[in-house]
């Protein structure tokens, strides 16, 4: 039996009466700046202040059926596309369902990172995804938590091309016509403690080559943990991936194609990934200022090619919280990291004689 005919019966199976709860309509969005000086660019009018993005957001619910949805617009990058969108059914206390655009039950949730920059897994595909399928979450078992998603295809594509992205997917190049098809998640997290979580995720989908007809398998899996000590947070992820894929003449691929934000740079088809991140709130009084948090995040792509070069992303930075508005400020530094200096090859095969790049950057943002 096929995986859509097991979700349907599942569907069915399950398909009590919602939970009757006042219908409503909320409309929010935000709007946020950049300040930032790059060590690799030699510009004289660096530091730059540059407008972000600007975001709409709906949510509602209506006969027990939810919605949300958020589209993001990226003037600097003259790009906008969608960043989620999903109908939601609570059939019981315990089983939620969200069908459409929604984020993929993978890691540690929300966010690996503490930081505007996120963790290196979000440039390889593996932090905060958005995919278009069906997800199941389920509370039944006490501290335990279980998603099961089924995603048909990624994300539907945005202005100005098929980049046009929120989150980062596998796309085509010009000697290999490949794309995302199938694939199923599962994510367990446990709480060990009130403060303590530990989680599995397990993925398996295909990479489909629309000239040879025929699809590679391709996996990931993680497992994570997130605590709280005090006024301490920390995560930790160990993840390994392999997005098996063949070019155009039948080759298997040690590098990929992926994009985001309408442009795109090539990754390691395999790797190990390794994430830390320790955060430490302060709250104080300051006039609109009710909370400082430091932060340092780090992470590592050990590519599984013996001549590729590690990927190494390190982020310094504190968070500034004054109501609804949010600021980061990042001292990223990146090694071999497209985003910090190497842009096409660095998640790649990168350089042995690659040296680490900087990037200040200070992002302002209302949100409301």
């Amino acid at each position: 039996m096929s995986l859509k005919k097991y979700f349907f019966l599942f569907f069915i199976l399950f398909s009590v009466q919602a939970f009757s709860q006042k219908d409503y309509v909320k409309i929010g969005g935000a709007l946020r700046y950049n300040l930032y000086d790059k060590s690799w660019v030699d510009d004289k009018t660096d530091p730059q202040i540059a407008w972000d993005t600007w975001r709409l957001n709906v949510d509602a619910r209506t006969a027990g059926i939810d919605m949300s949805f958020e589209y993001r617009f990226y003037p600097a990058d003259n790009t906008h596309f969608l960043h989620h969108g999903w109908f939601g059914y609570g059939f019981n206390e315990d089983l939620y369902m969200k069908l459409g655009v929604s984020q993929v039950p993978f890691g540690i949730y929300k966010f690996a990172s503490h930081s505007w920059w996120f963790q290196i897994p979000y440039y390889v595909g593996l932090e905060d995804d958005y995919d278009m399928g069906v997800k199941f979450d389920y509370t039944g078992i006490e501290n335990l938590t279980l998603n099961l998603a089924y995603y048909h295809q990624a994300e539907p594509q945005g202005t100005p091309n098929y980049s046009a992205r929120y989150s980062y997917d596998i796309t085509t190049s010009a000697d290999a016509s490949i794309k995302e098809a199938g694939q199923l998640n599962l994510r367990a997290a446990y709480k060990l403690t009130k403060n303590i979580e530990l989680g599995l995720s397990g993925q398996y989908g295909h990479n489909y080559n629309s000239v040879l007809e025929t699809s590679e398998a391709s996996t990931a899996f993680a497992a994570h943990v997130v605590a709280d000590f005090g006024n301490f947070n920390f995560k930790g992820e160990y993840i390994n991936y392999n997005y098996g894929a063949r070019d155009n003449a039948g080759n298997k691929l040690n590098i990929i194609q992926m994009g985001a934000y309408a442009a795109d740079y090539n990754i390691a088809a395999k790797a190990n990934i390794y994430v830390a991140g320790l955060a430490y709130n302060i709250d104080v009084k300051l006039g609109p200022i009710t909370n400082i948090q430091p932060y340092v995040d780090y992470s590592i792509i050990d590519k599984s090619v013996s001549n590729f070069e590690s990927t190494q992303h390190l982020v310094p930075g504190f968070l500034i919280t004054a109501g609804s508005v949010y600021t980061y400020v990042d001292y990223a530094l990146g090694k071999n990291n497209a985003w910090l200096g190497a842009w096409t090859d660095g998640l790649a095969e990168g350089s042995a004689n690659a040296k680490w790049e900087s990037r200040f950057n200070i992002n302002m943002g209302f949100y409301f």
